[in-house]
């Protein structure tokens, strides 16, 4: 008797690299119905979207937009250039010189969202479809037949794995849909960027200054946008609209200009963070503007400590307190147990100083334990730190802190005669007290970033990166491993000590509540490694955008009320799946989630 076994059959593969699209319209009509789109959303920003004021930002006025129409006309405007440029119109073709399709795609879905929330919007604020205007109409069927005709541009199908007859339906299920993914992710991919062509250095220089002045004109439009739903459309359109400039190329070309003039890039970008405050004509926006750069460079000093030696340290926000507490007590607080009354910069240096020792006597005998055993102690140490300040009130233990109540009644700085708790004017300009603490704070930024800049490319910076990728392997080569993550541990809290020098003259009180683990307001040692991980770790712009991002976005989601955390972590789980990088990676970090992208010639020595 003989016995035939015979294998499961399966149906093969599916032909990869043919031309495919996600909308039966021929692309030579799709292409043209998404550029004609484009022009068509741009004119409808300039007729009435409804008739009445009531809804925020007057969208009743012909022939000036206002509010989210604004967003709507840029995000056409976008479109449609993306859809000039891929007809290879000369004068055009430098804004795609990787992808003008892809970048079509995301323009387009973007305009889209854009337009279609602003309807939803008016329509459920003011009682019905009955309120739009011509315009939002026009606005609304233009986004989607662009959208309709990008979808419809040709990309090569990737290669798929057909289903197994043998497997079951929920197999089945599962299996074609990650196939649908895959080819949804296709149509969005984008090309090999074309050769660059060489221009002389001032223009180089030039390009980068016109990148740091969008830059600067974006984040004032976001931080001072004046109602929700201005807010919840400026970050589609940034998102899709920064999406779309990569998927071009424009983001490649513009680093690849930025590394190659980092000392011109990192004076460019401080000085366009200095304008900020004189483009304000008050100091409410000055006030988030100063947090976030508290906030950004306490998120850069535990970079050094997660994102170069890769030490997990869950109780980070223990150094700013430390810092926060050592400058309210010796800058002549009435709260103070100390009558003293120390010059900034005598402060500032005793704040990092103290922060530093405590960050040696935390790490030295904890540095010796790897991964979660080391993230245990340091996030105990933090809440060490918090309960000790809170029982030094004179009643549970020495009378030193001022328990619950803190240090109170930090008094402004005055440096060299310069009050910063006084309105001051400069050129015409006029610029109020958080404005002046912006500019102190920015100043200590800047320290913080050159320190980061020259440690990470210095023997320690690659001592730490080695023990990093590997500390078994880093102790091998003769790299005293405890001696540099101690030396890690050091500087990173005294960077954040630095930083809460600054805080308690800002907030003119100290309390132990500011420096929890996990609270709603940051900096908190949960936001603090959000903010790196969600920047990118290793990097320097990856927290100051992250610490950016986690301040701002919470403050203007505040009308979610009870459902605020839960859009935000929600968002931050998504970010997380879909670029676990981060928004700008380190390049050797990039290349391990994506192993399919192309490597670059030359790493830097932090992975750049």
């Amino acid at each position: 008797m003989t016995t035939q076994n015979t294998a499961p059959q399966t149906t093969g593969k599916t032909t990869a690299g043919t031309p495919h699209s996600l909308v039966g319209i021929p692309p030579r009509t799709g292409r043209a119905l998404a550029t004609g789109g484009g022009v068509l959303t741009v004119v409808s920003t300039f007729l009435a979207w409804t008739w009445t004021s009531a809804f925020p930002g007057d969208l009743t006025v012909y022939g000036y937009p206002g509010g989210l129409q604004v967003l709507v006309l840029i995000g056409g405007a976008l479109t449609t250039l993306f859809g000039l440029s891929s007809y290879g119109i000369k004068g055009l073709r430098w804004l795609t010189p990787a992808s003008a399709d892809s970048a079509i795609k995301l323009a387009a879905l973007g305009t889209f969202a854009t337009a279609w929330y602003t309807v939803i919007a008016i329509s459920a604020q003011l009682g019905g479809l009955v309120n739009l205007e011509p315009g939002a109409w026009v606005a609304a069927i233009a986004t989607l037949a662009t959208l309709l005709g990008a979808l419809s541009l040709p990309f090569a199908l990737p290669e798929t794995e057909l289903t197994d007859p043998d497997d079951t339906g929920w197999e089945q299920f599962r299996h074609s849909t990650r196939a649908q993914w895959t080819v949804v992710k296709a149509s969005f991919a984008s090309g090999t960027a074309t050769p660059a062509r060489k221009l002389p250095a001032y223009a180089e220089i030039l390009i980068i200054v016109a990148a740091l002045a969008l830059g600067l004109t974006v984040f004032t439009y976001g931080i001072g946008t004046e109602y929700d739903e201005l807010f919840v459309g400026f970050l589609i359109t940034a998102g899709f609209g920064f999406a779309a400039a990569a998927k071009a190329g424009l983001v490649g070309r513009i680093s690849a200009l930025t590394t190659k003039h980092r000392n011109v890039t990192m004076i460019g970008a401080f000085v366009a963070a200095a304008a900020f405050p004189f483009t304000q004509s008050d100091d409410q926006y000055a006030t988030i503007g100063v947090y976030i750069l508290i906030f950004a460079t306490v998120a850069l000093g535990l970079n050094i400590v997660v994102g170069l030696a890769g030490l997990l340290d869950l109780g980070y926000v223990a150094f700013l307190g430390v810092g926060a507490y050592t400058a309210a007590m010796v800058s002549g607080s009435p709260s103070s147990p100390f009558d003293i009354h120390l010059p900034f910069w005598a402060s500032a240096i005793l704040g990092a100083a103290v922060a530093m020792i405590f960050g040696v006597i935390i790490g030295a005998p904890t540095l010796r334990l790897r991964g979660d055993y080391l993230a245990i102690v340091t996030l105990g140490f933090g809440e060490i730190f918090r309960i000790t300040v809170l029982n030094m009130d004179g009643t549970s233990g020495p009378d030193i802190t001022n328990g619950s109540n803190g240090i109170s009644s930090v008094p402004n700085l005055n440096i060299l005669g310069y009050d910063f708790g006084q309105e001051h004017s400069f050129l015409g300009f006029t610029i109020g007290r958080f404005a002046n603490y912006f500019l102190l704070m920015l100043l200590i930024t800047l320290v913080v970033v050159v320190v980061f800049r020259r440690s990470s490319d210095s023997r320690i910076g690659r001592a730490w990166i080695a023990i990093r990728e590997d500390e078994t392997a880093a102790l091998a080569m003769g790299i005293n491993g405890f001696r540099v993550k101690l030396i890690a541990f050091a500087l990173g809290a005294a960077l954040a000590g630095l930083a809460g020098t600054v805080q308690a003259h800002v907030t003119y009180t100290v309390t132990p509540e500011q420096y929890q683990f996990a609270h709603v307001v940051p900096p908190n040692s949960a936001f603090l490694l959000a903010a790196v991980v969600l920047g990118g770790m290793g990097t320097i712009s990856g927290p100051l955008v992250g610490a950016a991002l986690l301040y701002l976005i919470p403050a203007k989601l505040q009308f979610l009320g009870d459902y605020q955390l839960f859009a935000f972590g929600l968002a931050l789980v998504l970010l997380m799946r879909f670029r676990p990088e981060g928004l700008i990676p380190n390049r050797r970090r990039q290349l391990e989630f994506h192993e399919e992208a192309e490597a670059p010639t030359v790493l830097s020595k932090a992975g750049a």
